[in-house]
This record gives C-alpha cells, sequence and structure tokens, in this order.
C-alpha cells in the first residue's frame, strides 16, 4: 500500500508543480505579486549598462568635500542613463460630443412595352395570364435611416512618480521610462509611464510635468480580484468583438 502511495505521489507531483507554477492559479489563491524592481522593459526593452562606483571616503578635516561625491557645481537634474528625475501627472481632461443624423429615400421605376416587333400580344400567351404590356414591370423602394451618438468623458488624474533615465538620443533628448505598484490586499495598483523629455525642460528640482513628455505611455490600472470581477468574461468579449450582428 504505501509503495502504490509513493508511486502516485511521485506521479502527481509534476503536475501539482505545473499548477503551482501557473501565475493564474497562484493569483487567485494568494493574490497578485508584484513585478520585480527594474527597467521596464515592456515599454522599450533595451540593455542598460550599470556602473559601479568605489565606496565614498570621509570628507577630510576642514573640508566640504567628499572623495567619490557627485559633483559639487555642476547640475544635479537627471541628464546620464541611469539617473532619476520626478514626473508629476496632473490630467484633467473632458469631452462631450453629440452627433445626430437623419437620411431617407423613396424611388419608384415603372416600365412597360406597348410596341415588341409586334410580338407584344404574344407575350401573354408565354407568360403568366394577367399580363399587360402597358405595366410589363414597377418596382417600388423606400429607405430611412435615422441615427444618434453622445460622448460625455471626464478624466482626472494626480500622481507623482520617479522615472529612470534608459537612453540618451543623438540630439540630447532622453527617453524616459518607470513604473510603480502598490499592492493592498489582493488588488495592485499599477502606474507606467514612458516617453521622450528635453532636459531643458526638466525643473531645477528634477521634476518635469506629463505635458513636456513627447510621444508620451501613461497606464493606470490594476491587476487582482476587483479588477477581475469588473472585466468582461473572455467568451462573452469576442462574441461582441466578432458577432456580425
Amino acid at each position: 500500500m504505501r509503495t502504490r502511495l509513493a508511486a502516485a505521489l511521485i506521479l502527481l507531483t509534476p503536475l501539482l508543480g505545473g499548477l503551482g507554477a501557473c501565475s493564474t492559479v497562484r493569483e487567485a489563491v494568494h493574490g497578485p505579486e508584484l513585478a520585480p524592481v527594474g527597467y521596464p522593459a515592456a515599454l522599450a526593452p533595451m540593455d542598460q549598462k550599470i556602473l559601479t562606483r568605489d565606496t565614498p571616503q570621509p570628507a577630510s578635516a576642514n573640508s566640504l568635500w567628499r572623495v567619490g561625491a557627485r559633483t559639487f557645481f555642476n547640475d544635479q537634474r537627471a541628464s546620464k542613463v541611469g539617473d532619476i528625475l520626478t514626473v508629476q501627472i496632473d490630467i484633467d481632461d473632458s469631452a462631450k460630443t453629440t452627433n445626430s443624423t437623419s437620411s431617407s429615400r423613396a424611388s419608384g421605376v415603372t416600365a412597360g412595352i406597348p410596341h415588341l416587333l409586334g410580338l407584344e400580344s404574344s407575350l401573354g400567351k408565354i407568360l403568366p395570364g394577367g399580363f399587360d404590356p402597358a405595366n410589363a414591370l414597377a418596382t417600388n423602394s423606400k429607405t430611412t435611416n435615422d441615427g444618434a451618438g453622445a460622448v460625455n468623458r471626464q478624466e482626472k488624474i494626480s500622481l507623482t512618480i520617479a522615472a529612470v533615465v534608459s537612453g540618451v538620443l543623438p540630439n540630447g533628448n532622453l527617453v524616459i521610462q518607470g513604473t510603480q505598484e502598490v499592492r493592498t490586499n489582493t488588488e495592485v495598483r499599477q502606474l507606467t509611464v514612458a516617453g521622450i523629455v528635453r532636459p531643458e525642460d526638466i525643473t531645477s528640482s528634477n521634476t518635469i510635468k506629463h505635458t513636456q513628455i513627447a510621444e508620451a505611455r501613461i497606464s493606470y490600472g490594476g491587476r487582482g480580484d476587483i479588477s477581475r470581477v469588473q472585466k468582461t468574461p473572455a467568451g462573452q468579449s469576442l462574441i461582441e468583438r466578432f458577432s456580425p450582428f
């Protein structure tokens, strides 16, 4: 009996291991996990170089300078790969649009064959009874179309996130990207920002507004139990997307 039980456990171990490795099952049981700390490579994949620095030496007596410290008088704003700057996101947009269309069309066609090489009287023998050459064909059509649509949208987001300089373009502009995750119980709130900024737009306090980011990509959302309940089921979403009716 013990031998059979051990064999069964050995056979079930890979299956249980596969289920444990499934992120969907793990999140359903333990909640969503935070992503590892690092550059958000999913936004702009690129190899990052991390430069090591020697351990700073304590300052000598009667000296304001510390060996190994950063520059004393130079600009401390982000300018190189790996530098950090603060992005201030303050979105307060609203849009309202109303459209209404109405169209109608009516058409009619009447055709007769009063003379057809003298064969008009013989057509009644070939065609069904009641054929009248003077009213051989008559059509009527009428179409109507009414449509109305309205958009009333208002968005307001006020957040602050630290981003990392991930690249420097040939003209000196900086490519930045950053992500922030906060977990509350079984729900993770995720904020992501990426884009291109000019060094001169960075303030003296090493901050920049989201309106000064070119090719800005800002994402604010979450994942977890609440987001999963609010999301449309996959089957229903496919039906609604591809249904011709």
